[in-house]
């Protein structure tokens, strides 16, 4: 009887995890509506899911696809923006996306990200984006290094307005 459990067991624990993964998968996939909302809403020209190199594909491009892919095109006048509701282990992906950006900024919804974690994100030039709610739930050490959504728009609008190179030093890194 104990043998005829454990299938079913795991049928039902894989069925969980099935629903689980689509759920975080909605989410993330409304996370990136609504950020798209808040870029149309203040005019900034973006291409969401756009592709870069070896097919890889930011959540965002700024200014567009076309200004990425032409050489002529400044790569200090391009920004990208990944998002994610949580990092984890996967803020490691964003890296790999737009090569021609040293810089890469992530928006995420994960509160309290520990202070290694961050420190690793500084070192390889990830620019963490947190809503300013969520701030508080970082240590002192490290909201100095977080942009808020707010100035991230300034930023990305800057930069779509043809305000000239925006140029972003490490004082601006994590």
């Amino acid at each position: 009887m104990d043998r005829q459990c454990r299938p079913r067991a795991r049928l039902r624990a894989s069925a969980a995890r099935g629903v689980q993964n689509r759920r975080k998968s909605r989410a993330g996939y409304a996370l990136g509506h609504h950020v798209e909302a808040l870029l149309e809403t203040h005019g900034i020209t973006h291409k969401r899911e756009a592709t870069t190199e070896k097919r890889n594909g930011p959540d965002f491009l700024f200014p567009g696809e076309a200004q990425y892919h032409d050489p002529a095109w400044s790569a200090a006048d391009l920004l990208m923006l990944g998002v994610k509701t949580s990092c984890k282990d996967r803020w490691r992906q964003v890296l790999a996306e737009a090569d021609r950006i040293r810089c890469k900024h992530l928006l995420t919804l994960e509160p309290g990200i520990s202070p290694t974690q961050t420190d690793e994100m500084r070192k390889e030039n990830l620019q963490l984006v947190i809503p300013r709610p969520l701030h508080g739930s970082y240590r002192a050490v490290q909201q100095d290094g977080l942009v808020d959504v707010a100035s991230f728009l300034d930023l990305a609008g800057r930069l779509g307005a043809g305000s000239g190179s925006v140029r972003l030093g490490q004082e601006n890194l994590l």
